[in-house]
C-alpha cells in the first residue's frame, strides 16, 4: 500500500492542500490546534468514508464552506486507485456523501478495504483499560479492512440489530406484539454466530503476533495472550453457533423489552489482555499496559499483511510524546523501510535527527515541506 498525494479543500482548517508525500516516512511538526490532525483524519476518512473523532461528515467541512472534497492517489500491489469524496452540509441541496472509486460513483461501503490504513492515536493507550466498545472497534477494523464479506455481515448484522431494539421499545410501550421479535432473532442468530467464529479465528492469530511483539519490546521478558470473551456463554463454550445465539435470544426477550435493548450478541463480546498469566487490565501497570497496546498495534499491521498481502499505511498521532524512549525507539525501528509512515508531532526532540530537519512544518493549515522524510 503506498499513497502518492493527498488533496484536501475546504476540510477542517485546510482551504486547499495539495499534498505529495515521500514513500516511507512523512513527519508532521507544528504547535497543537494547527492542522497536523486533519491530516491524518483525512486519511483514515479515505479508508473508512468516516472520521474517526466525530459522526457528523459535516463538521470536517471549512468553516462558512458548503461543501468540501479529498481525493487521494495510492497504488496497491503496484496498481494505482484513486478515491474521492465530496461532503457537504444538510442544508445545502446536494447534501451527503459522494463517493468515487477511480472516476466512478460508489457508496460508502464500497471503500473499506480498498485502502488500508492503521491508526495509532493517545486515546488508543486506553484498549487496555477502557470500555469494550473500544476494543470491538479495534477488532472489527482489523477485520472489515482484510476480509470485504465480514464488513458486508456486520453492517447487515448492526442494521438488524437497530431494528430489533426498535421493535423492543415499542414493545416496551405496549405499541407492538412481542412475537413479531422472531423474524428478528432469525436474522441475528446466524448472523451473530458468523461474526463470532471470524473474530475467534481473528483473535487466534492476532494473540500469536502480539505475543511475538511483546516479547521483543520486553527482550523476552514478558508474554502477551489475547482471547475472546463471549458475552453470557457458559464456561467452556467456544464457538456458539446460530441455534446457540437463537437460544439465547428468546430467553433473554423479557429482559431486552424492559431495557430495550439486545443483551447477547458480538455487540456486547468483549478481549480479555494477560501478561504472563495475568489480569493486564486488572493488575497491569501503565508501563505494561501501555507495552500491551503497542504490541496490539504491531500485531494489527502484521496481521493485516498476512491476510492481503501487504502492509496498511500507518498514520501515528501523537503518540511518540505518550511513550518512553525505549517504545519510541521500537515503534520507529520496526517501521523503518517497510511500511508508509504519518506521524504527527509537537516536539522534535522525540525524532531522530535526520527526521527532525527532514519533515513537514504545519502553521495554520499550511504545510511546509523541509527535505524527503526518511529514517
Amino acid at each position: 500500500m503506498q499513497i502518492q498525494s493527498l488533496s484536501l479543500r475546504h476540510v477542517r482548517n485546510y482551504e486547499t492542500l495539495e499534498l505529495p508525500v515521500g514513500e516511507q516516512v512523512n513527519l508532521f511538526l507544528g504547535d497543537n490546534g494547527q492542522g497536523k490532525t486533519n491530516i491524518l483524519e483525512a486519511l483514515y476518512f479515505c479508508a473508512f468514508a468516516k472520521s474517526h473523532r466525530t459522526s457528523n461528515d459535516a463538521e470536517m467541512i471549512g468553516w462558512e464552506q458548503p461543501q468540501g472534497s479529498i481525493s487521494l492517489l495510492f497504488s496497491r500491489k503496484e496498481v494505482s486507485h484513486r478515491l474521492d469524496f465530496i461532503l457537504s452540509r444538510p442544508e445545502n441541496k446536494r447534501s451527503g456523501k459522494k463517493v468515487q472509486i477511480n472516476g466512478q460513483p460508489a457508496k460508502a461501503r464500497d471503500v473499506v478495504g480498498l485502502f488500508n490504513a492503521v491508526l495509532f492515536a493517545p486515546e488508543d493507550l486506553l484498549l487496555v483499560k477502557g470500555a469494550p466498545q473500544l476494543r470491538r472497534r479495534f477488532l472489527d477494523s482489523e477485520l472489515s479492512q482484510s476480509n470485504p464479506l465480514y464488513y458486508k455481515n456486520f453492517l447487515q448484522y448492526h442494521r438488524a440489530l437497530l431494528q430489533r431494539n426498535q421493535l423492543l421499545r415499542s414493545c416496551r410501550e405496549r405499541t407492538a406484539d412481542e412475537a413479531m421479535l422472531a423474524a428478528w432473532d432469525a436474522q441475528l442468530a446466524p448472523l451473530a454466530a458468523w461474526l463470532v467464529y471470524r473474530r475467534q479465528e481473528a483473535v487466534k492469530k492476532l494473540s500469536m503476533l502480539a505475543n511475538l511483539m511483546q516479547r521483543r519490546i520486553t527482550n523476552g521478558k514478558e508474554e502477551l495472550t489475547v482471547r475472546y470473551q463471549l458475552q453470557g456463554a457458559a464456561k467452556g463454550l467456544e464457538c456458539p453457533d446460530a441455534s446457540w445465539y437463537l437460544e439465547q435470544l428468546e430467553n433473554s426477550r423479557r429482559q431486552d423489552i424492559f431495557r430495550g435493548s439486545t443483551g447477547v450478541g458480538p455487540h456486547r463480546d468483549d478481549l480479555e489482555f494477560l501478561v504472563n498469566d495475568t489480569d493486564l487490565k486488572a493488575y497491569g501497570s501503565q508501563g505494561q499496559q501501555r507495552t500491551g497496546v503497542l504490541a496490539l498495534k504491531l500485531a494489527e499491521l502484521e496481521f493485516i499483511k498476512a491476510e492481503t498481502g501487504e502492509y496498511p499505511v500507518l498514520l501515528l498521532d501523537d503518540v511518540m510524546s505518550e511513550l518512553d524512549a525505549g517504545r519510541r525507539e521500537h515503534l520507529l525501528s520496526f517501521i523503518r523501510e517497510r511500511i508508509q509512515t504519518f506521524i504527527t508531532g509537537t516536539e522534535a526532540a522525540y525524532f531522530p535527527s535526520r527526521l527532525q530537519d527532514e519533515c513537514y512544518r504545519v502553521k495554520l493549515g499550511r504545510v511546509e515541506r523541509r527535505g524527503a522524510c526518511s529514517l
